[in-house]
């Protein structure tokens, strides 16, 4: 690592610790050259797979967005949050442990939908109807006689 201050290659690490939650290594540093300490901190980085969307478009995954979709289809429901929270984090784990750099929202929107269907089934209906854009009423109705079995 080079020296902040006078951009020297050579540093020496002096102490160690890593946070509380371990996530984050942090280290005390010392330049060989110019003597000068600093702080370093080591994190993993984790790369998600892109969303692409119907479009073609594609954006970074964002767990606030997925949140929000579960959320409105939730609306008025009552249902403890930490459930909802649980369900982000399968999805989000899911798709960090996949390998793939990209995923399609229909995968995504899958997902949730298989997460709804075991936290709130008018959840999940409402989601779906949205999600799916039905184009008939037995189609609906199909999907709400196969979540209700």
């Amino acid at each position: 690592m080079h020296c902040p201050y006078c951009r020297h290659s050579d540093t020496q690490v002096m102490e160690t610790r890593v946070s509380d939650d371990g996530s984050t290594v942090r280290r005390r540093r010392r330049c060989t050259a110019c003597e000068r300490r600093f702080t370093s901190y080591e994190r993993a980085e984790i790369d998600m797979p892109v969303v692409v969307k119907k479009d073609g478009t594609r954006t970074d995954f964002d767990p606030a967005k997925l949140r929000a979709s579960m959320m409105l289809a939730l609306r008025k429901r009552n249902v403890d949050i930490g459930r909802v929270d649980a369900a982000i984090a399968h999805i989000s784990e899911r798709l960090r442990t996949s390998g793939l750099k990209e995923v399609p929202t229909a995968h995504l929107g899958d997902q949730v939908m298989q997460e709804l269907k075991t936290i709130d089934k008018v959840a999940f209906v409402r989601f779906a109807s949205v999600y799916q854009s039905f184009e008939d009423v037995d189609a609906f109705r199909q999907l709400i006689s196969d979540s209700l079995s």
